[in-house]
């Protein structure tokens, strides 16, 4: 069983519905004893990082996500979900993450071209940086959808996956159990039903 963490943030009933699409049991939950029975866990997001960190924390579900990590359990940040998976953003402020994932979140705009637009909406490739069981799936230049303002910096030695907006832009990130997605697996289509597909196989 897939536990989604319900912290009031985050595209939980899509997320719920495409696992349900690929015969995965998921549910959504802001319980942590659910939390703990699940076989995985994923980590949605969506909105500014620090309103989501206060909210996860205030909920004490910051402590139950890091607990099932460090269980070695499969642990899957998604956009915002993976942001918060570093050890700060620097999004309006400074704000600590759950430092599973050493690196930062930083604006995109800093390494963007001037005329690209920001936030980076819509579809775009993965190039594949390192093997990992998340994109079993995959293939080279696969694309998926993203919707982001920052992005993940200084997290060279996790990263598995980048897209090209003007520069190369942390896709995803894998940290031994510990893994996150920039884009919305949720809404990319068939490549992202397959990603979801290996993370319930993982």
């Amino acid at each position: 069983m897939i536990a989604i963490v319900d912290y009031g943030v985050g595209n939980l009933f899509s997320l719920q519905s495409s696992f349900a699409a690929i015969g995965a049991k998921a549910v959504v939950t802001g319980e942590e004893k659910v939390l703990a029975e699940a076989d995985r866990v994923v980590l949605p997001g969506v909105g500014a990082f620090g309103d989501a960190a206060q909210k996860l924390r205030a909920t004490g579900l910051d402590q139950a996500v890091l607990r099932e990590a460090k269980r070695g359990k499969p642990l899957l940040g998604i956009c915002l979900g993976m942001q918060l998976l570093f050890d700060r953003s620097l999004e309006f402020g400074s704000h600590e993450g759950l430092s599973l994932i050493p690196g930062e979140v930083r604006p995109l705009s800093e390494i963007t071209p001037d005329g690209l637009k920001i936030p980076a909406i819509g579809w775009n490739a993965l190039h594949l940086t390192k093997v990992s069981p998340l994109f079993r799936y995959v293939r080279e230049g696969d694309c998926v959808y993203f919707v982001h303002s920052y992005y993940g910096a200084k997290c060279e030695p996790s990263v598995i996956a980048t897209a090209e907006y003007g520069a190369p832009v942390t896709a995803a990130v894998q940290r031994d159990n510990v893994m996150g997605c920039q884009f919305h697996p949720e809404k990319s289509g068939r490549v992202g039903l397959n990603i979801l597909r290996a993370f319930a196989e993982v």
